[in-house]
């Protein structure tokens, strides 16, 4: 497979996160009177908020209140309480390092917003080497719909079946499927072989994917 670029998700695929985002909507939730357990978040994690309020509540959106608080508590709650927990995934520098070398055009496609992005490179050990991303405020709707991704198509350029993306939830899949362009998948996400199907690949982590890279859809 010849191509031109890589399209990155953060969260999961490059940062250990995805608990602390269930966990911080358990609390942000808990905080308003809605009461939802973690194993039933967790599941939905990939999900920009406004997918995941009405998913859980729906009588709840991120436009109106409380739903408008609950999403903002729960973003403050990962970058301040939950910061320190906050890991790279294993390899996470050393795989952008090598799609740049490479001569790949590298542009981040997340549901977060440009604040907690901003935060999760610092995390991940790539915030100077990666300086392209669509974020939250790029799409009107956060994944699974494929907004976010044809935004990052859009903006670098890059043709879908000349690109792929290295994500880690069956909503990047869901998304990118939609937008025509294939994903290889990771399980540090926390997600099963069986939610990542719709994957060209999936490995371990960055440094599993580096690891086989040459064997990989990326060096083929």
């Amino acid at each position: 497979m010849a191509l031109d670029g890589v399209i990155l998700d953060i969260d999961g695929t490059l940062v250990l996160s995805n608990d602390a985002h269930a966990q911080s909507w358990v609390e942000a939730f808990a905080n308003h009177g809605y009461e939802v357990p973690f194993d039933q978040i967790r599941p939905l994690m990939g999900m920009g908020g406004d997918q995941l309020i009405p998913q859980l509540f729906p009588d709840l959106n991120e436009e109106e209140e409380p739903g408008k608080t609950i999403a903002s508590e729960h973003k403050e709650l990962v970058l301040n309480k939950y910061r320190p927990e906050l890991k790279p995934t294993d390899g996470a520098r050393s795989l952008v390092q090598k799609l740049l070398d490479d001569g790949l055009h590298v542009i981040i496609a997340t549901s977060a917003s440009p604040k907690e992005l901003s935060v999760m490179l610092e995390v991940a050990k790539v915030d100077d080497l990666l300086h392209e991303a669509t974020t939250s405020s790029d799409a009107e709707n956060s994944k699974p719909a494929p907004d976010i991704v044809e935004a990052a198509l859009k903006k670098a350029q890059l043709a879908p079946d000349r690109v792929v993306m290295l994500a880690d939830t069956p909503y990047d899949i869901e998304a990118a499927s939609k937008a025509g362009v294939g994903v290889i998948a990771v399980r540090s996400g926390g997600f099963s072989d069986e939610d990542l199907a719709g994957a060209i690949a999936i490995y371990d982590d960055p440094a599993d994917l580096l690891h086989h890279y040459d064997r990989s859809p990326l060096g083929e």
